[in-house]
């Protein structure tokens, strides 16, 4: 305990305290997130460049680690948690200043299967990462997917399976986006246990995605793109 009563968020220096978020993002303490977050607020951050430098910056180490398997899901989940604190507090200031997005995304589990906790990972993750992501939950049937696409026009749509027996509904999805010619509208990136990169590009997805780490290294590549042909 003695240690922990050492360390005065208020006496550090603003690049200590974001160092200090890094450390206490990736050990999970949302309190001392929370905290800091305020702190670097009342020392006139903008509230989008406290998003970046100190969470997004602290995610950025803790999707690494885990892609390098030094940190496992458990953890991965008390830092997105305390992650989500922190951007409980500059969500409204953020819709307020309307700072610049990442980019957006829709994700659900597909229809059959209750699986939720990769689904979770990537919701949490992006959110690290500055997306807004709209979390469908689980067993979603393809009208779900089209609706949402339809009521939030997101960059990125997210499918998750973890059952082999649930996978091929995601081709379902993408068949309907394409009669409906929506398809092209969106960037499909797909995520599972038993999936694969073959299965990804057999039922037409732009991405098969096998953690975590690599959904939003993927999300971010393809919205550059877009906003780069958009601008060209």
């Amino acid at each position: 305990m003695s240690e922990e009563e050492d360390i005065i968020l208020a006496e550090l220096d603003d690049e200590e305290l974001v160092q200090q978020m890094f450390d206490d993002l990736y050990d999970g303490m949302k309190e001392e997130i929370e905290e800091g977050v305020n702190i670097l607020l009342s020392r006139d951050w903008e509230p989008y460049k406290v998003l970046t430098e100190a969470l997004v910056g602290g995610m950025t180490i803790v999707g690494a680690d885990f892609r390098d398997g030094i940190l496992f899901v458990p953890e991965v989940l008390l830092a997105a948690n305390a992650m989500k604190g922190g951007m409980a507090i500059l969500k409204p200031l953020l819709a307020a200043t309307g700072a610049p997005r990442m980019g957006s995304m829709v994700i659900g589990t597909v229809k059959g299967d209750i699986h939720d906790i990769g689904k979770n990972l990537v919701s949490m993750m992006m959110e690290g990462a500055g997306f807004e992501v709209v979390d469908l939950g689980i067993n979603n049937p393809v009208e779900n997917y089209l609706e949402a696409l339809e009521e939030h026009k997101p960059d990125i749509l997210g499918m998750s399976a973890l059952l082999t027996t649930t996978m091929p509904y995601m081709k379902v999805v993408i068949d309907t986006m394409i009669e409906q010619g929506k398809r092209d509208d969106y960037v499909v990136l797909v995520g599972g246990a038993p999936l694969n990169e073959e299965f990804g590009k057999a039922i037409g997805a732009d991405g098969y995605c096998r953690d975590a780490a690599v959904a939003v290294e993927m999300a971010k590549d393809f919205v550059a793109r877009k906003h780069n042909q958009m601008s060209a």
